[in-house]
């Protein structure tokens, strides 16, 4: 059995809570998904991973501590500069501070458009771009007048402001993007003006990182992956920064234990609406669109509505939905290490 070694990856890094799922919601799905697997051990390959987590030398409840926590941490990356147009000046977060539903700039690889197929890149679902939005609002309007022109930061690759200043920060192109890439074709031309950039999809973070967890398990890479949850809130799938993306997102952190979200049936009907990667296979992405589908046919109502019974309607669908979506995660990384 591969090890999976405990310690942190550079590429996690330190700033303000970012656009998704509230962080602290992202630890609960996937606690809440162990605790799932735990309390059913004959249908969800338990002994896989309490033999993953012993070989790393951890609990299983330590273990779901980490992966949580991993799952948060996404939401804190330094990885996604956009530098000023006429300044050259490259930073990961607007300084117009527009609310907690837009903080840090990488909070834009979290999406996977259902609204539209097919993007530039060749993935079959897209991920933001705001000139491609099929619904918006104020904030998608405020970060597209604000960052009119601006381009992401290409460290030494030659991109720069109007006037060639340019103090790159971060190679946001070369490291970032091309991570999750994921086979798929990209030119720096799409990236030079901020109201045209076609993001990759949330389902490319999340391969990128599963994969890096096949090749060197860590309990942090396997964690990152997980917060693929995102693809299960609406907003993520319909694609805006505004329409109560994050007033629903605070409401769901507020009423997750009091409303019975993560209700244990609710997750076991979930999970069959679901296929598994097969054993052969260490392709996720198909999954996570299964779960994309299910927010963007279940949960349009939260972007117009703030009606507390329609935002529990939504939440008892795409909660137990995300949870399951963890479920089936973790079963298959399991079982890939003790195969």
């Amino acid at each position: 059995m591969k090890r999976i070694f405990i310690g942190l990856l550079v590429a996690a890094c330190l700033c303000p809570t970012a656009q998704a799922f509230k962080q602290e919601t992202h630890r609960r799905l996937v606690e809440d998904a162990v605790a799932y697997i735990q309390a059913h051990p004959q249908t969800t390959g338990y002994s896989d991973l309490q033999a993953v987590a012993t070989a790393a030398g951890y609990t299983v409840a330590q273990f779901a501590q980490v992966l949580g926590q991993s799952a948060y941490d996404v939401d804190d990356f330094q990885d996604t500069y956009f530098c000023g147009a006429i300044t050259g000046d490259c930073v990961y977060a607007p300084v117009f501070n527009a609310g907690s539903s837009l903080v840090n700039y990488t909070s834009y690889w979290h999406f996977q458009n259902h609204t539209r197929g097919p993007d530039v890149h060749g993935n079959d679902l897209g991920g933001y771009n705001y000139d491609k939005l099929t619904v918006w609002g104020d904030i998608d309007n405020l970060a597209a007048s604000w960052l009119v022109g601006d381009y992401l930061d290409d460290g030494p690759g030659g991109m720069t402001g109007w006037w060639s200043n340019d103090d790159s920060e971060y190679d946001t192109y070369g490291i970032t993007e091309a991570n999750y890439r994921q086979g798929t074709t990209s030119s720096k031309s799409m990236y030079d003006d901020f109201e045209e950039m076609p993001f990759q999809p949330l389902d490319n973070l999340a391969q990128y990182w599963y994969d890096q967890f096949l090749a060197t398990p860590t309990a942090q890479s396997l964690g990152y992956a997980l917060h693929a949850t995102d693809v299960v809130q609406p907003h993520h799938v319909w694609t805006t920064s505004a329409l109560n993306h994050s007033g629903w997102e605070g409401w769901v952190a507020d009423y997750y234990d009091s409303e019975n979200l993560n209700d244990d049936a609710l997750v076991t009907q979930a999970l069959s609406n679901f296929t598994a990667p097969g054993s052969g296979s260490t392709d996720i992405r198909p999954l996570l669109t299964q779960g994309g589908d299910i927010a963007y046919a279940n949960g349009s109502l939260v972007l117009s509505s703030t009606d507390h019974s329609d935002r529990v309607q939504v939440g008892q669908v795409v909660v137990p939905h995300a949870i399951a979506m963890v479920v089936h995660l973790l079963g298959h990384a399991s079982a890939q290490l003790t195969q």
